[in-house]
């Protein structure tokens, strides 16, 4: 199959209704509106329903059943990615929570390994943590959330530095010196993201101007809040002119009507994760009932409205179950988000933002054909990942 025919083609940019994409050696060939001649063995009529761009996800944690920190190799990274694949995430970031600094050289040297062999799926590993201001630590782990240890970060940056595409962190943890010797320190790819933050209006300014990525890690949840007589995080994050931030849409973490303000306000520097724990995917059980990994105990609570959620044993909030289409599915049907919007949000913003923007998260001639056929309803119906059908 080289051309998938009837298509509505949403660019990244433009819908193109009865549009053909024709697919060579992995990329996009040509976008055109015009008639295909070709045999029926070469031609895929999708009947109309929309094709998009791959979905990418930069904050995950597991698949159905693997979880990076309980089990940091190779194939826990690639049953991550096999999960969220088949939902339509065709690039993504595993993410890896507070942790000790072995464990986290451990996943990054597993991604570093996936990366080699799927360098578009899995471009590199999201540190979540340890970095944190203890105030702001969510769910992570009190015996891990730290300030850096003597040596730490010199060690965190020796090897495998490359493959962390996100560090988020709380800036006011940290002294000048820490703050010097990562800037020293880290790779070019890596992106350093304000996140579970107890940091005022002015830290939080001063972090994105002096040397912080203006990145911040999802809006609203583990950050200080928005108060008239302190703007805080929040604050910061919505006056900033340049500043992008993920949020959780998965009707849990965020009301669906600050979804809606925060698109109004931020637009394109807005964009979606997961932030899963565990997921399901077609053929594949899940999401996981149960998960304990030291002090870090979360429970599946089901939701007959919803994805459902999962909770710690102190009763908070520690992550979702869902992929990034289910996301995408609430920025629409819940916050009033444009369909085109929350796509950008789920695919061309985060190309963009680790600096894919030219290969990934569009449908043009060129790019990596990641392409994903959704249903009118949204759900996902087939997946190509570099031009091969993955998912039925």
């Amino acid at each position: 199959m080289n051309y998938i025919t009837n298509a509505t083609v949403f660019t990244g940019n433009e819908w193109l209704p009865g549009a053909s994409v024709r697919l060579t050696n992995g990329r996009i060939q040509e976008l055109t509106t015009d008639p295909v001649t070709a045999s029926d063995d070469d031609v895929l009529d999708i009947n109309g329903d929309y094709l998009v761009p791959g979905l990418i996800d930069l904050q995950l944690y597991g698949g159905s059943h693997l979880f990076l920190n309980d089990q940091p190799t190779p194939d826990t990274v690639r049953h991550i990615y096999d999960t969220h694949a088949r939902n339509g995430t065709t690039s993504l970031l595993p993410t890896i929570h507070s942790t000790s600094l072995d464990l986290m050289q451990q996943a990054m040297a597993a991604v570093q390994t996936v990366r080699h062999e799927n360098p578009f799926g899995v471009p590199g590993i999201h540190a979540e943590g340890p970095y944190f201001n203890p105030i702001k630590r969510g769910a992570h782990s009190a015996a891990y959330v730290r300030t850096p240890a003597e040596g730490e970060l010199e060690t965190l940056f020796g090897t495998n530095a490359d493959i962390i595409r996100i560090l988020t962190l709380a800036p006011e943890i940290l002294t000048p010196s820490q703050r010097d010797i990562i800037q020293q320190l880290k790779h070019s790819n890596t992106l350093l993201s304000l996140g579970h933050s107890n940091a005022t209006y002015l830290q939080a300014r001063q972090s994105f101007d002096s040397g912080f990525t203006p990145l911040s890690t999802h809006l609203y949840n583990a950050m200080r809040g928005f108060e008239s007589r302190e703007p805080g995080v929040v604050g910061a994050v919505f006056d900033h002119p340049a500043v992008r931030v993920s949020i959780i849409a998965d009707g849990y973490h965020c009301d669906p009507a600050t979804i809606r303000i925060a698109h109004k306000l931020l637009g394109d520097r807005l964009f979606l994760i997961s932030d899963a724990l565990f997921a399901s995917s077609p053929g594949r059980p899940g999401p996981r009932a149960t998960f304990s990994l030291g002090e870090f105990v979360v429970h599946y609570e089901p939701d007959a409205n919803g994805p459902g959620r999962y909770v710690n044993n102190e009763g908070k909030l520690a992550g979702s179950a869902l992929t990034l289409i289910d996301c995408v599915r609430v920025a629409v049907n819940q916050a009033a988000v444009a369909l085109s919007d929350a796509l950008r949000m789920a695919s061309t913003i985060p190309a963009e933002i680790i600096g894919m923007g030219n290969e990934l998260g569009k449908i043009q001639p060129g790019y990596v054909a990641n392409l994903v056929r959704l249903d009118q309803s949204l759900t996902t119906k087939s997946v190509w990942v570099s031009g091969a059908l993955m998912a039925p």
